[in-house]
């Protein structure tokens, strides 16, 4: 099985939160949207970390990342109208576009995901 992370369930390992073992033991078969990586690195500076840890952390996922294609931005986009009123970002939506694309199970802690009609098996880690 392959698993699509969220930036939520990346943050749930890195600050060692609920559900972040379950995260873990998906780390085989995970896939990363590059879209996602940024919104890591973007809350890791909103809680005061340096580029080099930035740097580090984005590093350890560098073999899982894939990169926000032109198709998936389409779907992303096409996603909108089913996400607007859980209030999914750009950043679930390409998690979510990813997902479709690669057969994934998408690995969250988001909880507004949970009733989404996406055609994505979704995983709540807590």
């Amino acid at each position: 099985m392959i698993y699509a992370l969220d930036a939520s369930a990346i943050l749930a390992v890195i600050f060692d939160e609920t559900g972040a073992q379950r995260v873990r033991a998906t780390f085989a078969d995970a896939i990363i949207s590059t879209v996602n990586l940024s919104e890591v690195a973007s809350k890791l500076l909103d809680k005061g970390a340096d580029e080099d840890v930035i740097r580090t952390w984005i590093g350890f996922f560098a073999d899982r990342v894939h990169a926000f294609d032109a198709a998936q931005a389409i779907d992303a986009g096409l996603l909108r109208e089913t996400t607007r009123t859980p209030g999914l970002s750009l950043g679930d939506r390409a998690c979510l576009a990813l997902a479709r694309a690669n057969n994934a199970t998408v690995v969250t802690a988001d909880r507004a995901w949970a009733k989404l009609n996406v055609n994505v098996d979704i995983e709540l880690i807590r």
